[in-house]
């Protein structure tokens, strides 16, 4: 039904503004008549129909609908004497005024009006409508995901290993159309975590849980200028109704090993207040299969290495949220919420490297039976505020964050010598290290949107933040049947960071072009106490990031756009701590405490037709770029990944999305990247480095609707070889399906989905630096199918105010990449 309201409203909307061509004026008109309209609960009219009346004659001037927050402004208004009539089905008309605009007072509002319900309002009929899986907007690409049969039973994590031209390698670092650098937000808040603690994290988060997830690739001056190639933002679901309401879930699957998952939701919505809370479970188990051929070429000859490792992990993962929303009145609002998460995990590796001068002879071997255990877990609190000032859209919000995170991960190497027969011909070396990080972030954000006039838009703000970071790592060897610390492995680090940011964009819109220009300053404070090795590393600079939008509306049908910014990547805090972390007898991660931030320079064309066919060309430059490197020590004979800043990298990018409607029960999604990564450095391992190799990575979503009830969705993604850094990668591609059907009047959802139905998801990747000769091969449990239930019950009353998107800052973005 409110579909064909809406399509109501708008021919409605369409009638009354084309009689406008015979009120033009000789002198351009500047007068502006606003307002705020709400329902008998004092809560927002969305989509009422507004009508501006000549007082004497009562003839439509002109019409609009009023968005979600209710308010409605029409522009452009001669000087004499107006009403303004509303309709909204299932209320009273209300017809208020007479208004006077004079060159005096181009400028009335005529306040808060209140509409009258009709007691005699038809009964419900219900018009079932289905967003496009993937919807393109003019500042970013938005997945609908709460109503997606690909949802079924997957975490967060693995729905946005689907998103188009998004992909995550095994390290939890996350890609955007070929690019890293990518800045994390739930609810528009950045998640302040490890890449262990951030894939902990969104393995936690339910499907069923998501509402959205927005791809945005030049963010404005609003946004803080971490991320070198976007911002993908997760919207999480909050009930909107009045009355008490939630929903139900639970979910199976079944790969190599079990899959479970449970989650409840509810809600209760009074005229003053909200309250909220939501909690998911999930219990897996999986596996990971990892390889690794090399060649060690040293003076005396060459050593030949085959490891071969399978480890098994157990997850258990819970998620928690809760909050409070008090409307003082129709303008004020307070909030509080809590979120967090507490999931613990543990091991089994079983590692054998095989050892030799040659591919075909074993000289020796080192078998490794290695356990671990980890536990991460984090409470976030914000507290915001929210004021409508006037209804022209003037508004103030205020946001104030604390959250801490804590993770502690603990594994044992059991490492046995065996010689060519098979034979122990040494001693067992076993050892066991522990890293234990305590993670503290305070924020504060003030934001404040004044509208000069409809067309002319000042978006202002300030934010602060400071981190602090506890990283106590410890390398222990089993001697004599105890285990004693081992201080010239161990490692106890400090971090703290204080930004202080402030902003503005300038937005204004023309008659066919609309131009934004922002400007943020960014201060960074930070520093680097590595206690145990006695390294302090002090930093304190300054910042000016631009940015600059221009879309011009060429016809009715060809829009065109262009887009200018200047970010910063800083380090993650774990990059930074000089420890050594054992994966296994022969290789390690070793952090690296003098990191300096990268600087990027991104610039896109982008062509719009018919708000469908959408094609973007970009442009970046990034100086000092931070890059994972995996190198070898000839002489130790050991594989080792540390981060570095290379000189410089140069990306280049096509995009292309264009939707497809086979049918009207069929519809195509594709979305092409393409795309050319150019890496420089003058130096690396002694020499110069050049890599670059053009890639193209593809995405299609199939939606069929069976009826309108059952629908089929079948996704894949494929990813040409490509250079990354010093890493180069295989091609990979992946086949997903699902099919969902609804019941008992749409409140009950039953969905079936199968991921990597051809179990052909692997990643491979060997060297791009050519003194270098390894190749790795990794396998992780990809092919699971999944049966998932969902039941909604409770009240289904109009729709409240809009969800509350938090603020906070980028820092927590940055934990998430080293631990």
């Amino acid at each position: 039904m409110k579909k064909a309201f809406f399509l109501l409203h708008f021919l409605t909307v369409v009638g009354m503004t084309t009689a406008t061509s015979a009120f033009a004026q000789t002198d351009p008109p500047k007068g502006i008549i606003s307002g705020n309209i709400t329902d008998e609960k004092k809560q927002p009219a969305a989509y009422a129909t507004v009508s501006l009346l000549r007082a004497k004659d009562s003839v439509s001037i002109k019409g609009s609908l009023t968005g979600d927050d209710g308010l409605f402004s029409f522009d452009k208004i001669p000087p004499g004497s107006y009403l303004v009539s509303i309709t909204e089905i299932g209320y009273y008309k209300k017809i208020i005024g007479p208004f006077i605009i004079q060159p005096s007072q181009e400028i009335c509002s005529v306040g808060n009006i209140l509409l009258q319900k009709n007691i005699k309002e038809l009964k419900e009929v219900t018009v079932v409508t289905q967003k496009p899986l993937v919807e393109r907007q003019v500042d970013k690409t938005v997945l609908n995901i709460a109503n997606s049969a690909l949802a079924t039973g997957n975490s967060a994590l693995e729905i946005l290993q689907k998103a188009p031209g998004v992909s995550v390698d095994k390290d939890g670092n996350v890609s955007l159309r070929g690019k890293k650098g990518v800045a994390l937000m739930l609810d528009g808040k950045p998640t302040y975590l490890s890449a262990d603690q951030l894939m902990s994290l969104l393995r936690s988060t339910e499907g069923n849980a998501i509402q959205t997830i927005e791809l945005i690739t030049n963010p404005s001056s609003k946004y803080d200028a971490a991320g070198n190639s976007g911002i993908i933002n997760i919207r999480l679901k909050k009930n909107k109704m009045f009355g008490t309401n939630g929903s139900l879930t639970a979910g199976a699957g079944y790969g190599s090993y079990y899959k479970s998952s449970a989650g409840i939701t509810l809600n209760h919505r009074e005229k003053t207040f909200n309250i909220f809370g939501n909690y998911n479970f999930s219990n897996n188990k999986t596996f990971d299969d990892l390889d690794v051929d090399r060649i060690n070429a040293a003076s005396t000859g060459n050593t030949y290495f085959n490891q071969v490792s399978k480890t098994i992990r157990k997850r258990t993962n819970n998620s928690y949220k809760i909050g409070l929303d008090y409307f003082i009145n129709n303008k004020n609002t307070l909030g509080f919420a809590v979120n967090g998460y507490v999931n613990n995990g543990n091991t089994s590796t079983l590692n054998n490297t095989l050892i030799g001068s040659s591919p075909a002879q074993t000289d020796s071997s080192v078998l490794a039976e290695n356990p671990g255990k980890n536990r991460f877990s984090g409470i976030s609190y914000n507290l915001n505020y929210n004021a409508v000032l006037d209804s022209l859209g003037q508004e103030l919000s205020l946001d104030l964050d604390f959250s801490k995170f804590n993770s502690s991960v603990q594994n044992v190497y059991n490492n046995n010598f065996l010689d060519g027969s098979g034979q122990a011909y040494k001693p067992s070396s076993i050892f066991r290290n522990s890293a234990p990080s305590v993670i503290k972030v305070w924020a504060g954000k003030l934001d404040y949107t004044y509208l000069f006039n409809p067309k002319l838009k000042l978006e202002t703000g300030a934010k602060s933040s400071y981190v602090s970071t506890d990283n106590d790592f410890r390398f222990e060897n089993l001697i004599d049947g105890a285990y004693r610390n081992d201080e010239t492995r161990s490692n106890y680090f400090v971090y703290q960071e204080n930004i202080n940011a402030l902003y503005a964009n300038l937005r204004k819109e023309f008659k066919a072009t609309t131009v934004q220009v922002g400007l943020r300053a960014e201060q960074t404070n930070s520093k680097g106490n590595s206690i145990t090795e006695n390294k302090i590393v002090d930093r304190h600079y300054l910042n000016l990031f631009p940015t600059l939008f221009i879309n011009q509306v060429l016809s009715k049908n060809n829009e065109m756009g262009f887009s200018y910014s200047r970010r910063i990547d800083r380090p993650d805090y774990q990059s930074l701590n000089p420890f050594i972390y054992f994966i296994d007898f022969y290789t390690f991660l070793e952090g690296n405490p003098f990191l300096n931030p990268q600087y990027t320079n991104s610039f896109e064309l982008s062509y719009s037709y018919k708000k469908r066919l959408n094609v973007s060309l970009g442009y970046s430059h990034t100086t000092g770029v931070i890059t994972q490197v995996l190198l070898t020590d000839t002489v130790k004979k050991t594989l080792f990944q540390t981060t570095q800043n290379l000189a410089q990298q140069s990306f280049y990018s096509l995009n292309i999305n264009y939707p497809l409607n086979l049918a009207s029960w069929w519809t195509v999604n594709n979305n092409l990247a393409v795309y050319y990564n150019d890496f420089k450095s003058p130096n690396l391992l002694g020499a110069p480095y050049h890599s670059g190799k053009l890639a193209y990575q593809y995405n299609m979503n199939q939606t069929i609707s069976i009826n309108t009830a059952t629908r089929v969705e079948l996704s894949g993604n494929y990813q040409s070889a490509q250079v990354y850094g010093t890493y180069a990668v295989k091609p990979m591609y992946v086949v997903d399906l699902g099919i969902s059907r609804s019941f008992a009047d749409n409140k009950a959802n039953i969905k079936i989905a199968a991921n990597d139905i051809f179990n052909i998801r692997k990643m491979r990747i060997s060297s791009a630096i050519p003194t270098q000769n390894y190749k790795l091969f990794e396998k992780e449990e990809s092919q699971v199918f999944r049966l998932a239930f969902s039941y909604r019950f409770g009240s289904n009353e109009v729709k409240g105010a809009n969800q509350r998107v938090k603020g906070s800052s980028s820092e927590e973005n940055r934990v998430r990449k080293g631990n």
